[in-house]
């Protein structure tokens, strides 16, 4: 068996050496440049990551903070929930915990990364919310050019409506934005618009 770190950024110029510098030889490091709010299962890395859970050759596996698993709590909680029913052992750097215990749930660490993860997502609904005070007061100072406040998509339903975008992105980054929306078959504008919000996270 073999130990993995999963490591996950937002952005390909966020310096990854804070979450490798603890990185042990023994391990397999997977790390994913996307938002928060793409599902677990849905980031490329993560995916690989799974894959290998399922071929029964990863069964520890270490994150720095919790919320590199996502910003939101269900997911959060249902990636914790399937490493449990595969007997993977999922360690916390910053907490210092382990989520198996003699193989069975170790109840501190459900109790203290359940309320992890909702801090986790009020951080990005109160990020949300400061985005629509900022707009208001655009929009009533004549500055703001976007849409009217309740015709636009939320973020999470941009980067659901152009998962196609958001995986070229994520493959290629050192792509022009050009070459992105060649690639992914949208516009120039719908492609800083999905690297805006990646940005955010």
């Amino acid at each position: 068996m073999k130990k993995a770190r999963y490591i996950r950024v937002s952005t390909s110029t966020q310096n990854t050496i804070r979450q490798t510098i603890k990185q042990h030889s023994d391990e397999i490091v997977f790390i994913d440049v996307i938002s928060g709010a793409i599902p677990f299962k849905q980031r490329p890395e993560a995916s690989k990551l799974t894959q290998a859970i399922e071929a029964g050759t990863i069964n520890y596996i270490t994150v720095e903070a919790i919320d590199r698993l996502g910003r939101n709590t269900f997911d959060i909680q249902s990636t914790i929930e399937y490493l449990n029913t595969k007997n993977v052992v999922l360690k916390v750097d910053n907490l210092g915990i382990e989520s198996l215990v003699n193989g069975k749930p170790n109840l501190t660490f459900k109790m203290i990364t359940d309320v992890l993860a909702n801090v986790a997502m009020m951080e990005r609904e109160a990020s949300k919310e400061r985005q629509k005070q900022g707009i208001a007061i655009a929009v009533a100072q004549g500055k703001y050019k976007g849409r009217v406040k309740g015709s636009s998509a939320s973020d999470d339903e941009v980067l659901n409506k152009y998962k196609q975008t958001v995986k070229a992105i994520n493959q290629h980054p050192d792509l022009s934005y050009r070459k992105i929306a060649s690639i992914s078959s949208v516009s120039l504008a719908t492609v800083q618009k999905v690297i805006k919000i990646l940005n955010k996270e």
